[in-house]
């Protein structure tokens, strides 16, 4: 008898680990991670235009109805190849001493990773990141958070910032590269000089501010020192020091 197809919950982004994972069928030793590789493969190779769930099948040598056990849908796919990419991350089997210092790897590496795969950032921006590796990071991120003081809404919205900064920058750079980045930034350039006296302050860059890495190390050290500042404990946190910028 064919596989049925793996649904007892709506077919949304994000329900794929919602629902119970099914035991394992046949002989192909098609898993969960299986699956997830091999799309990882394809979307580097093609972005996810082309991504469905015939290909992936094809590629993995099983018949359409075998997926079926596993996914049910598209977004299925995307879910586990974005879950698939948080598992890049480095995860320490315990924080260090410095709450500042933990959260500042992690959004460097979690950059690494978005960009490894250059499709990455686009869809983490626009899915629940609900995978067990995801999840792992972000506990990770929280607990940071939590030993620096953080509770209830404020430690909620300190981790979003934090993940929030690195995947919006990153689904920003990957779109910037998708063509001819260079020209693009000459003719903003060129754009913004013209007219020069609507947007005085931007016409004074040069066409090498903005570069992605400086930029985003910048960006992440802002909102670090604001959330050294903001912290409960900031007086004793490690991380923290004079140069530490005040609120009045």
């Amino acid at each position: 008898m064919s596989p049925k197809k793996a649904v007892s919950g709506p077919s949304i982004p994000g329900a794929v680990w919602l629902r119970p994972r099914p035991p394992r069928r046949g002989q192909h030793g098609l898993t969960r991670e299986r699956i997830a590789a091999e799309v990882v493969s394809q979307l580097d190779q093609a972005g996810p235009a082309g991504l469905n769930l015939r290909s992936i099948a094809a590629a993995l040598d099983v018949h359409p109805t075998t997926l079926y056990w596993h996914v049910s849908a598209r977004d299925d796919l995307l879910d586990l190849a974005v879950d698939a990419v948080f598992a890049e991350l480095p995860l320490p089997s315990q924080p260090s001493d410095d709450w500042l210092a933990d959260v500042r790897a992690f959004m460097h590496n979690l950059r690494a990773a978005l960009l490894t795969h250059p499709w990455s950032g686009a869809l983490a921006s626009s899915r629940p990141l609900l995978g067990p590796e995801a999840l792992a990071r972000s506990e990770f991120v929280y607990a940071a958070l939590a030993r620096a003081g953080f509770t209830g809404d404020e430690l909620a919205a300190s981790a979003a910032a934090v993940s929030n900064l690195v995947i919006g920058s990153v689904a920003t750079e990957t779109s910037w590269q998708n063509g001819d980045e260079s020209s693009a930034r000459q003719a903003v350039h060129e754009h913004l000089h013209a007219n020069a006296e609507t947007y005085p302050a931007m016409a004074d860059l040069s066409t090498e501010s903005g570069r992605w890495g400086t930029q985003f190390s910048y960006s992440a050290d802002l909102l670090l020192a604001g959330l050294a500042q903001k912290a409960p404990s900031s007086a004793s946190s490690p991380g923290t020091n004079s140069q530490t910028p005040r609120t009045t």
